[in-house]
């Protein structure tokens, strides 16, 4: 799998073990602005800086990958956003493939190569180059199979 355009999301690894699970995922709290970013086949990778938003003890690993499966956001039920309030946010549904968690620091990325590259990754989104999304693919993907394709609904 190639595709023309990758995204890196940043989502603790508690709450990207749910998006897989759920064939979804969904960035900054709900809000629309990210996922509205992405398109129908762009490669989409889940960073988790901890295990759990919140934690102060960093996980710093790629804990998820896949490919978006919708052309357009969809809005999800309301649910309790902790101290965010009740919230009704925004999703995009994804194809994620059965991977294996890779710490950062395993890895050489051209993302991780730029000065202060880290500080971008507070915008919960950014541009990944294709070439370390297959070298993520490459070292995460456990077997050939993938968890299949996206529910509709």
């Amino acid at each position: 799998m190639k595709p023309e355009r990758a995204w890196l999301g940043v989502v603790s690894a508690e709450h990207a073990r749910i998006a897989v699970q759920q064939y979804f995922i969904q960035l900054n709290h709900g809000k629309r602005h990210n996922v509205a970013r992405l398109r129908r086949g762009d490669g989409f990778v889940i960073y988790s800086p901890t295990e759990r938003f919140g934690d102060t003890t960093p996980l710093r690993a790629f804990t998820a990958l896949g490919l978006v499966a919708d052309a357009e956001p969809y809005l999800a039920e309301p649910m309790s956003m902790g101290s965010h309030g009740t919230v009704r946010p925004w999703r995009r549904r994804v194809d994620f493939l059965a991977v294996q968690p890779v710490p950062l620091r395993e890895l050489e990325l051209e993302l991780t190569r730029q000065p202060n590259w880290g500080y971008q990754l507070r915008r919960g989104l950014v541009s990944l180059p294709v070439e370390d999304f297959e070298a993520l693919q490459a070292v995460m993907t456990v077997g050939d199979r993938s968890r299949g394709t996206s529910r509709s609904g």
